[in-house]
């Protein structure tokens, strides 16, 4: 017969009388459901990477108002964030993840037919605000339905399927680019439509639905997270990953390949798919680091080997280079990113709801994005180059990796 375990207490592998290497967690399927829809999602994300700068250039603007294309993304973001917390408390995270994918669908599609700069700013701003919402969704699920102890495996997990779609899809947006400008859009807006459908059809079931209706905890508070000082360096990282990786990396350099290297979009596309090669490479082996090293080595070293490559990045002259800087730095963030969230995770823990905890982090990230393009492509347009753009870009991750030293590690003890 067997022995009956204290209330409260999980069954160990001691329990068992099993090796504990024979224990493996096995990853929830919701979970996979939003491992899959992510790909599709980074897809079609990265089709319209490589043309979008340009494709505002079209309408006969500067690199910074070009760059205002990227930061009015992450602004809606940031307005909307707050908002999505709530929803996600009221609606669950299925509804909030299916109408956000929805809305970036619909004014993605309009973006391709925009006849001005300023149509293109207002649909693109307007996708901002789905975004947030089935990004925050998809965060809350993961932190609700992943076990504790592999959390930092599935973080990394989740950050592939992205990585993935990210190296495929600049590489065919560069490619579709050919048949003009407006067609990368058109294609997202469908990959969008599929990933929807995805998670509408495969995330209904009752148990889900359960799963969310019934939570086991209160609602953590914002002041409560932030009084924790792991939480607040990873605001300050995250606003450093959100400059860099969302924001300078998305508006100047493609137009770094165009204005610098003489290039076209096809080498702006390859760029930033190596860039993915290199965060996808770093997740093979970050993830499983995190849950063994810990968040916080993990998040420092991330922080220091992104920021150096991208400061390296901007006095780069060819085209070699600027690939091989470009993985670098894609392998800094597959370091950062798993341990980064999986931190944040630790922070608000299994048994709360984190809605509004986790629109803050994503907050932070958004506030990056939006003010590292402004600030970089005035730069670039005052006259100080690209070489000054993206050093001030990596001294924001340096900065970051500084205000790590004194966190504190989340990792929870093995039992």
């Amino acid at each position: 017969m067997t022995p009956r375990l204290p209330l409260g207490r999980a069954r160990t592998a001691a329990d068992s009388q099993e090796p504990a290497r024979t224990v493996r967690i096995a990853t929830p399927r919701e979970i996979k459901v939003l491992i899959a829809a992510a790909f599709v999602i980074a897809i079609g994300f990265g089709l319209v990477a490589p043309v979008l700068p340009q494709f505002a250039q079209s309408f006969d603007v500067g690199t910074t108002a070009a760059s205002i294309i990227i930061s009015a993304f992450a602004f809606a973001r940031l307005v909307f964030a707050p908002v999505s917390g709530k929803l996600v408390g009221k609606l669950g995270e299925p509804s909030v993840y299916v109408t956000g994918l929805l809305i970036v669908a619909v004014s993605t599609g309009a973006c391709a037919f925009a006849q001005n700069y300023w149509q293109l700013l207002i649909f693109r701003g307007l996708g901002g605000i789905g975004s947030t919402m089935f990004t925050v969704s998809a965060m809350g699920l993961i932190i609700r339905l992943a076990p504790p102890a592999i959390r930092g495996r599935i973080s990394g997990t989740y950050a592939t399927a992205f990585l993935l779609g990210n190296i495929g899809g600049p590489l065919i947006g560069g490619l579709l680019a050919g048949f003009g400008l407006r067609v990368p859009f058109i294609v997202y807006a469908v990959a969008l439509l599929v990933a929807a459908t995805i998670v509408f059809t495969q995330l209904r079931d009752v148990s889900l639905g359960r799963k969310r209706k019934t939570p086991s905890g209160p609602q953590m508070e914002v002041r409560e997270a932030v009084a924790h000082p792991t939480y607040r360096s990873a605001l300050v990282s995250g606003f450093a990953n959100g400059w860099s990786s969302f924001g300078v990396r998305m508006a100047l350099l493609p137009l770094f390949a165009v204005t610098v290297l003489g290039e076209g979009p096809e080498v702006a596309g390859i760029a930033l798919a190596v860039f993915a090669i290199g965060t996808a490479a770093a997740m093979s082996f970050s993830g499983r680091l995190t849950d063994s090293l810990g968040r916080r080595p993990m998040v420092i070293s991330g922080l220091i080997i992104n920021g150096l490559s991208t400061a390296a990045l901007g006095f780069t002259s060819s085209v070699s280079w600027f690939i091989v800087l470009s993985i670098v730095a894609g392998l800094g963030a597959g370091i950062l990113n798993p341990a980064q969230q999986a931190a944040v995770a630790d922070v608000i823990g299994p048994e709360r709801g984190g809605g509004k905890v986790l629109a803050t982090f994503q907050m932070s990230q958004d506030s990056g994005a939006i003010l590292g393009p402004i600030i970089a492509g005035a730069l670039v347009d005052l006259g100080y180059s690209f070489g000054w753009a993206f050093a001030l870009t990596g001294a924001t991750a340096i900065l970051a990796a500084v205000a790590w030293i004194s966190a504190k590690e989340t990792l929870p003890p093995r039992t």
